[in-house]
């Protein structure tokens, strides 16, 4: 049972001094209300102040995870991929507010009477959140100013400057990062930051660098593909994570996550916890009503039982209903595609796939985090925890950043890759038998580095890291495949086994593949590797220039 005295989500209740107000380039806050000479001066100080950021977790929920990405075609069309958004006016994400905050507190936290490893704790949890923030900046933006002193109202020569390189800013988040590993706790309280969350997000933003800097051609990538490397295999030779598993490779995988408590959970690097009517959530609900949907792409990726992919395999039975398709395949993916007999809700089964419903768009409904229990359908009653690190991820890192870099061996392969198929009960992957699929979206890539990067993309499947994964792959024209916006096959038998009037609007292509967006075709535009800068921005300041193609 979860305890409220320790569940660490108090202490993201409101203070007094997160509150903001939009003011021009940075946004300004009123910090000015706090007194840093009254203000900064023991330990419980500087935890109060501290305490404002941990609402800036990246917590995955699930919930509208991916539909910006080849790997989902949610009924709603997704206007950036689509390419009709347009330029803001004002936000879009360039909003310095939280960045002055950070540096606002690297300004005075040496009042406080401690010493200086307690303050540095403090520095550590500051830097950890500005360079996740500036990290954010960066993959949205690209260039971007680097401001890492506080500005008050009278700094104006800062105010107006131009970008910074993304390079230079990206190697100033990677000395942030590194000062956060090495002062943060082992241990820490619950809820608190520590090392090894640290090292999670230096692993996830130095490969997401790393590769970035490799695909784009920009050069240096060799130190940030070694630091993610580095600090993945810190966090597994740690000893103190392991991938969840109680020996039911067909359940385990789908029960990680909708856990009602990740505390003490050994995959759980560090855990988002909810507790009964003092926070609760709606996501478990909002998953069953999404008209959300898995692209035949996505569900085509899932090796068959035999670990060869579906156009090498003689294991493969076609997708002409989905008992066949989904036959002899990878469990995850009955572990993350509802079938035939999964309890939508409280012993409602599903008989055929719930197209024409507000449940799924392509018949392929995802169910990562969707329960049958009544209590969590409940509105905002939910207390299913979420993963912010999850140990899985740490492992598909360090396979990854060693295959970039060619470093990656068989025993890389078995500690990281290998564990994540034992769980589901898949054959080993072995490097030297390994061939490549014919049909792989990577044709390019040497085997290895694509069949890590399937395997990633069906762990963390619905987890938010596709369209991330696209960008710094520089592989933006995975979406081009007309079958990210194919849903199942719909033959004429088998939609006769459905009421007409649930199926007669759906259209189908010449292939009886329903279509989600009929009469659309998805074309990448280079500029979608970065978002646009506000006009409004671009007025105000005018050393800003805006990104190309916008």
């Amino acid at each position: 049972m979860k305890n409220k005295h320790t569940i660490y989500l108090l202490i993201f209740a409101a203070v007094a001094f997160a509150s903001c107000k939009k003011d021009s380039f940075l946004n300004r806050a009123p910090l000015s209300d706090i007194s840093p000479q009254n203000f900064f001066k023991n330990e419980s100080d500087l935890q109060l102040y501290c305490n404002q950021y941990y609402s800036q977790l990246p917590i995955q929920n699930f919930y509208g995870a991916d539909y910006q990405s080849d790997d989902k075609a949610n009924v709603n069309i997704n206007n950036f991929l689509a390419g009709t958004s347009t330029v803001p006016n004002t936000g879009g994400g360039w909003d310095f507010t939280f960045i002055r905050s950070c540096n606002f507190f690297l300004a005075n936290y040496s009042r406080a009477n401690i010493d200086n490893n307690t303050k540095n704790i403090y520095v550590g949890e500051t830097l950890f959140f500005r360079a996740n923030d500036f990290w954010g900046k960066v993959k949205t933006f690209g260039d971007v100013p680097y401001i890492n002193v506080y500005i008050t109202d009278t700094d104006k020569s800062l105010l107006y400057g131009s970008r910074m390189p993304h390079k230079q800013v990206m190697d100033s988040v990677l000395k942030d990062l590194n000062f956060a590993v090495d002062h943060l706790p082992v241990s820490a309280p619950d809820g608190r930051l520590n090392k090894y969350a640290a090292l999670a997000l230096k692993a996830r933003i130095c490969l997401w660098e790393g590769t970035y800097r490799k695909y784009f051609g920009v050069g240096d990538s060799a130190p940030f593909l070694q630091a993610a490397s580095d600090a993945s295999d810190q966090i597994i030779n740690s000893g103190l994570f392991s991938l969840y598993s109680t020996g039911k490779p067909q359940a385990d995988y789908y029960n990680l996550f909708i856990q009602d408590e990740l505390k003490g959970n050994p995959e759980a690097i560090m855990p988002m916890r909810y507790l009964t009517n003092v926070l609760m959530n709606n996501i478990d609900r909002s998953l069953g009503e999404a008209g959300d949907g898995y692209s035949k792409d996505f569900v085509r990726s899932f090796l068959c039982t035999d670990g060869l992919p579906t156009s090498l395999s003689p294991l493969y039975k076609g997708d002409d209903t989905p008992e066949n398709e989904s036959a002899n395949r990878d469990p995850r993916y009955a572990q993350q595609v509802a079938t035939r007999g999964f309890d939508f809700l409280a012993g409602d089964l599903i008989t055929l796939p719930r197209i024409g419903t507000s449940v799924t768009s392509t018949g392929y409904q995802p169910i990562k985090g969707r329960s049958s229990s009544m209590a969590a359908w409940n509105a905002n009653q939910s207390t299913f925890d979420f993963f912010i690190f999850r140990y899985a991820e740490q492992l598909l890192i360090s396979a990854e950043a060693k295959a970039e870099l060619g470093t990656c061996t068989q025993a890389t392969v078995d500690i990281t890759i290998n564990k994540l198929r034992d769980r589901v009960g898949m054959p080993h992957m072995v490097i030297t038998s390994l061939i490549k699929d014919p049909k792989s979206n990577f044709p390019g890539l040497p085997v290895l580095i694509d069949e890590i990067r399937r395997e990633r993309r069906i762990e963390l499947g619905a987890e938010g890291f596709r369209f991330d994964d696209m960008h710094r792959w520089h592989a933006g024209t995975l979406i081009n495949n007309p079958e990210t916006i194919l849903g199942m096959k719909l033959t004429p038998a088998l939609k006769a086994q459905y009421p007409a009037s649930q199926v007669n609007s759906i259209v189908v292509d010449g292939n009886n593949y329903i279509l989600i967006y009929p009469g659309i075709t998805r074309t990448w535009n280079d500029k979608l590797y970065l978002n646009p800068l506000p006009t409004q921005e671009l007025t105000l300041n005018p050393n800003l220039k805006q990104n190309p193609g916008w």
